[in-house]
């Protein structure tokens, strides 16, 4: 069984990820990315130095799943942490419609991230897959590979904010299926959800298999 602990840390951390990423679209009401990009980086650089080495400071059902298939984590473990970072998404989200005017949550949908118009469903797959591949190469090349900087939660953090810069103004750089669904169900907009879980699987798929397999499989050969 998952130490409740584990699942204590994923909540709050995902808690906060959503809790200061969302709060910031609602405060700028979705026109300044480097404040929300740095709203999510920032949750995240602090959230994981505080609580990584209690859960590993994952909070996102994306890694997870890339943790799960490089066999980083155990099946019951992976279903635990998806379902907490879930709830911890949605709570956040609830918990902003107590404080924020519902007009100014109205005008944003709570931050719910959505396709820009004229981006397809495709092209926002495929703009969620690449920032989140990037988002587990840092996190493979800085938290779990041993050579690497000892910097992983800060340069994580920034990785989200890279992104978020690139991504933002396309599909709201989600990256993250806790970030897409608790702000979605809370506000009612659930359009799009495909593209928020696929695009964030494939790419931290892909990449886990890329840095497990090859990077580090170069590693243990030398």
């Amino acid at each position: 069984m998952t130490d409740y602990r584990k699942l204590a840390a994923e909540f709050v951390g995902t808690f906060t990820l959503i809790f200061a990423g969302v709060g910031a679209v609602l405060a700028s009401q979705g026109t300044n990315l480097v404040a929300i990009g740095l709203a999510h980086g920032l949750a995240i650089a602090v959230m994981g130095s505080a609580l990584g080495h209690v859960s590993g400071g994952v909070f996102n059902p994306a890694l997870t799943v890339g943790l799960w298939v490089t066999r980083r984590l155990a099946a019951l473990d992976a279903v635990s942490y998806i379902v907490i970072q879930l709830l911890g998404g949605i709570a956040a989200a609830f918990t902003l419609t107590l404080i924020f005017d519902a007009t100014m949550v109205s005008q944003v949908k709570l931050g719910t991230p959505q396709l820009a118009s004229g981006v397809t469903e495709a092209q926002g797959i495929l703009v969620e897959a690449l920032m989140t591949f990037f988002l587990v190469i840092a996190v493979f090349g800085t938290a779990i590979d041993s050579r690497g900087p000892k910097l992983g939660a800060l340069l994580i953090g920034l990785t989200i904010t890279m992104d978020i810069a690139m991504g933002g103004g396309l599909t709201g750089a989600a990256m993250n299926p806790a970030r897409s669904l608790g702000p979605a169900l809370v506000s009612g907009t659930m359009g799009d959800q495909l593209v928020y879980w696929v695009g964030p699987i494939l790419g931290a798929v892909a990449a886990a298999i890329l840095y497990e397999f090859v990077f580090l499989k170069e590693d243990a050969t030398e």
